[in-house]
Parts: structure tokens; C-alpha cells; sequence
């Protein structure tokens, strides 16, 4: 076992702060070594090349011939890098909101010095490609859509291949967030005309939450290049990634890597290769179609909060608490029982109405569904509604059979 390097000290406590370090459980060590050992500790440097081929296999998922840049943050990393690697002064967006993203992907174009045209449509439906069509007719300066596939924080998801279509028709740059439906449902930014698809992979995919990757078209990587305002030596650029990665054959990373977070990464792709992306879809699919079927069949007042099923997203099912409840009340209740149920009340204003139920990732399975509304079931009751919890159990296996 590796010897301590001289100087390095003990991780127990720090001398200088003297903030006692939260201890862990004792690994037996050697008599000549006082260092210890962990799994994730002490691991061979990845390499560029290591890090390349994770690089073509999340390439391989998005099935894209684009470039594909895995950044070395949570998802609003490369985001927000994006828009703001692209847009400034000069440009004119159309900025979808179905949901709290597309909000905030506004206030970024803003901030950008763009010229925003908001297209908002209620949460509990989808936008259509013929809206955004009429958007095109009444500004054709366009020249920038930003869209989110699946909002996963109000369930619903929109179809992004008919809109990929106008946008294509227009000429317009087309970002997309599919952070939340990668995995959940197909994502083809190829297919679609998608300049930036964002992903990440702590969703659907089952993965960390560390990293995420951006596809970027050659348009995109043109767009940035003639930007004055793009960022540059910035961990928000994206451009230095392609000047100094993709342009340089990726032979050396720009800064040391996320080493766990992409090795989970390699290994959440990995698992997805294994069961076939189909089969993973399919479960979410499942998954989601039940958890509607028998809310709906549950009763007590508990309906889906996206009104039309093909508006519903796999990754996520969103629920209209019964008039007099309050969702992040029932939710606390059903969370009693088993605080592991992937349950959550809605953000903001919406934690008063909407209920979620995040079957993704691992829990996108026929035991946490039903575990799920059986636990909300049990809430309502104890809130004095008539619920029947036999019946929600059968409309959720048939829906998912």
C-alpha cells in the first residue's frame, strides 16, 4: 500500500482552520503505511484519449456526426455557455417558455444584449411547430430559437422534430435543452437541425450530475467564432474547447478532468449500450403511462397536471393536487412512509398545486410507481378523500402492460 507522501497531512482534521472533519469508517492499513485507501481514491490519471472515446460514445447515443464537448459541470454549464457563446447585439431569439428554464435561458439572451421575443404557453401543455411558425411570420428576423425537449420540473415535453422543421425553413440557429430527455425519449439533433443540444446525465440516463455534453454544429462553431463577446479563457467557452481540444486532434485537455464524473458517465452510457436505448426509452415509457393511468384511477380529487397525454413527458409525471390540499403537504405525508419515493412538490408558486413523480433513471419501474401512488393514495386518505388505491394499482399495470 502507497505510502503517505512526505508533508501530507491527515484529512481527519485541519490544523489551521480547526474544523473537525467528519470521520469515516476505518479501512485496515499496513503497518508500514498510514495512508488509506478508498475506491474512489488514488486512481490512474485519465487520459485524453480515455476521455475522447467517452466523447464518441455519448456521440454515439445522440447519434450526431457533430462535435460533442463534455464540459466539466452540472448542465447550466455548458447552457449557459452556449448562449452565450452565440448570441449578442446583433441577434434576434425566439425564446420558447413551457417551463423555469426557458425563463432563465431569456434572461441569459438578455443579458447577451439580444433582442428577445418570448413565446410563452401554459404549463400544463406543449408548444406547437405552428405557433412557432406564426412567431416567424410576424418577426422573420429571427435568427435564434432556444427550446426546452422535456421540462421535467412541469411534465411536459415538446415536439421537437416538427419544430426542428420551421426552424430549418428559417434559417434560424436551434439551441436545445435535453438535459431532462435524453434517455426518457429519443433525442436526434441531426434529425432534428439541432445547432446546440445540450445533455445531462443525472435523469433518465441514471448518471452523474458533474458533467454534461453539448453537440455544436459547424453553423454554431461559425456563430461563435464571429461573436466579439463569446467568451474567451473562460470556463464558460466553449471556443476554447474546439481551438484547443477538438483543433488539436484532442490530445490534451485543457485542465484536469472531472476523473469520477466522467468514469460514471463512461459508465451510465455504458449500462444504456447494454440494455439497448430502446428498452431504456421504453421503461420511461412505461413508467410515465402508468403513473397517469392510475393517479387518474387513484381519485380523490388527483388528476395529471399536463392535460393531454401526447403533451406528457416520459421523464417525469406532474399531478394536480385535489382543490383544498396543499401539494408540498401531501407530498411531505406520502414521503412519511418512505422517504425514497422519488416524490416532489412543485418549485415556487407550483409547490401549492403540482405533485411530481420523478420515475427516471433507476426508478423508472413498476415497484416505484406503484410504491409512489400508493403512498400518495394514503395521503389523501388521511386528508379525508375517498380514494381507491386497489384500483390505481390495476389501471397502473395495465397502462405499463
Amino acid at each position: 500500500m502507497a505510502k503517505r507522501p512526505p508533508g501530507l497531512r491527515s484529512r481527519r482534521s485541519s490544523p489551521e482552520s480547526g474544523t473537525r472533519l467528519p470521520s469515516f469508517p476505518s479501512i485496515p492499513v499496513s503497518e508500514e503505511s498510514t495512508a488509506v485507501t478508498h475506491p474512489f481514491l488514488d486512481l490512474a490519471p485519465l487520459s485524453a484519449a480515455h476521455f475522447a472515446s467517452i466523447e464518441d460514445r455519448v456521440a454515439r447515443l445522440l447519434r450526431t456526426r457533430q462535435d460533442v464537448v463534455i464540459m466539466q459541470g452540472e448542465a447550466l454549464l455548458p447552457l449557459e455557455g452556449a448562449i452565450r457563446g452565440t448570441a449578442g447585439p446583433g441577434t434576434t431569439a425566439l425564446n420558447v417558455i413551457t417551463g423555469p428554464y426557458g425563463q432563465t435561458f431569456g434572461d441569459w439572451l438578455r443579458d447577451c444584449g439580444a433582442t428577445v421575443i418570448d413565446l410563452a404557453v401554459p404549463f400544463h401543455t406543449a408548444v406547437t411547430a405552428a405557433q412557432i411558425q406564426d412567431a416567424f411570420t410576424e418577426h422573420p428576423e429571427i435568427d435564434f430559437v432556444s427550446l426546452v425537449h422535456a421540462e421535467a420540473a412541469t411534465g411536459n415535453t415538446n415536439p421537437v422534430g416538427e419544430i426542428g422543421e420551421v426552424v430549418r425553413q428559417h434559417g434560424a440557429l436551434f439551441y436545445l435543452d435535453a438535459v431532462a430527455s435524453i434517455g426518457a425519449e429519443p433525442v436526434l439533433p441531426d434529425a432534428w437541425g439541432v445547432d446546440l443540444c445540450v445533455i445531462g446525465a443525472q435523469k433518465a440516463m441514471g448518471g452523474p450530475a458533474g458533467v454534461s455534453a453539448v453537440s455544436v454544429s459547424e453553423r454554431a462553431w461559425a456563430r461563435m467564432a464571429a461573436n466579439p463577446q463569446a467568451p474567451r479563457r473562460s470556463y464558460l467557452s466553449l471556443l476554447d474547447w474546439k481551438e484547443r481540444w477538438i483543433d488539436g486532434g484532442r490530445r490534451a485537455l485543457l485542465h484536469a478532468p472531472a476523473q469520477l464524473e466522467m468514469l460514471a458517465l463512461e459508465a451510465c452510457v455504458e449500462r444504456i449500450e447494454a440494455d439497448g436505448p430502446d428498452t431504456v426509452m421504453a421503461r420511461h415509457a412505461g413508467a410515465a403511462a402508468a403513473t397517469r393511468a392510475g393517479a387518474s384511477a387513484l381519485g380523490g380529487g388527483l388528476e395529471p397536471y399536463v392535460h393531454e397525454a401526447a403533451d406528457a413527458a416520459p421523464v417525469a409525471t406532474t399531478l394536480r393536487a385535489p382543490a383544498g390540499t396543499v401539494a408540498s403537504e401531501l407530498v411531505a405525508r406520502a414521503l412519511a412512509s418512505d422517504p425514497a419515493l422519488p416524490l416532489a412538490a412543485g418549485g415556487g408558486a407550483l409547490a401549492k398545486e403540482m405533485i411530481r413523480v420523478n420515475h427516471y433513471g433507476v426508478d423508472a419501474t413498476r415497484g416505484v410507481v406503484q410504491a409512489s401512488l400508493a403512498a400518495l393514495g394514503a395521503a389523501l386518505s388521511e386528508k379525508g378523500l375517498d380514494v381507491d388505491p386497489d384500483g390505481a394499482r390495476r389501471a397502473a399495470e395495465a397502462a405499463w402492460r
